[in-house]
């Protein structure tokens, strides 16, 4: 695949979510259903390895089986794909930097190492020689909330001057001053910010969005992220209601404790387009069944619009 520049980094990009039996194990039958039924959906392009992937779980066989996979089945639908090749030791991103490039993805996401935070030099340097691994292959920048090194806009700025292969950056984003500050950078840099708030995102300057609205429903959030160009209001106000939608169900399950990935697979059982079921590797905590109808009845309330077939 092509390698991608910044300008081509936009849209709504879905994930993989690991299938797992009772054992934990991958179950690589329902993966496979499941990135058929993401091909399918219209997405601008499709992920591994996210943290809703559980990508801090996996062995390194399990990894590199799921890179093959996704390589293989998008290259053959033409489907642009990213393959994050994080984890929290910068050895062990490396060595996989250097294997997930072979498979010519678009670009591979990562983080900074995640058990000290990283001086501004550490952190150039890091991802300097991720950078000379994964040549010619660009990489995206994946700094959360939780993220032990924040990278603030400056810190962006340098970072796309010293290490021109960064082409992205994967964030919460901020508030109105944070978007002006890192504005200057969007013209060599896509930003991508979360799902829920991509109207706000992309009236502000955002490029797309690593999506768990797209865990929730895949054609649905392109369906959505096409309403914010051609009718800025109309996708605000389905943001207006996701958040309702949020705040009923996905809240008080985070204020439980509730991990992401176990939020977002939460999402994609209410949204019922796929069997990635609701567990989490041990010892994550899964969210409960029993929750899952109650929130499909209200996200078919309050935002219709994405489970619609037209």
């Amino acid at each position: 695949m092509t390698p991608l520049r910044a300008k081509d980094v936009t849209g709504v990009w879905g994930t993989l979510l690991l299938p797992l039996d009772t054992g934990d194990a991958i179950d690589r039958g329902r993966l496979a259903g499941q990135l058929d039924a993401l091909l399918d959906a219209g997405l601008h392009g499709i992920y591994a390895h996210g943290t809703a992937g559980e990508f801090h779980t996996l062995a390194e066989d399990e990894f590199d089986a799921i890179n093959e996979l996704l390589a293989e089945r998008c290259t053959a639908a033409g489907m642009p794909f990213q393959i994050g090749a994080s984890h929290p030791v910068a050895q062990t991103a490396l060595a996989r930097a250097r294997r997930a490039r072979e498979l010519a993805p678009g670009a591979l996401q990562v983080i900074l190492p995640d058990w000290l935070p990283l001086a501004d030099d550490e952190a150039v340097a890091f991802l300097a020689r991720i950078a000379e691994a994964a040549d010619p292959v660009p990489l995206v920048l994946y700094n959360p909330p939780h993220a032990k090194t924040p990278v603030p806009p400056a810190l962006l700025g340098r970072l796309l001057a010293e290490v021109p292969a960064l082409v992205g950056l994967k964030t919460a984003a901020g508030d109105d001053a944070w978007y002006d500050a890192v504005r200057p950078h969007t013209g060599r840099c896509s930003v991508f910010v979360p799902g829920h708030l991509l109207a706000t995102g992309i009236a502000r300057g955002a490029h797309g969005s690593y999506s768990n609205v797209a865990a929730l429903a895949p054609a649905g959030s392109v369906r959505w992220y096409e309403t914010m160009h051609a009718d800025p209001a109309a996708g605000l106000d389905v943001e207006r209601r996701l958040a309702e939608l949020f705040r009923r169900h996905i809240a008080p399950l985070k204020a439980r404790g509730l991990s992401n990935p176990a939020l977002d697979k939460f999402l994609a059982a209410v949204g019922g387009w796929t069997d990635a079921g609701v567990r989490t590797r041990w010892p994550a905590t899964a969210a409960p069944e029993e929750a899952v109808l109650p929130a499909r009845r209200d996200a078919h309330e309050l935002v219709p619009e994405l489970f619609s077939l037209g």
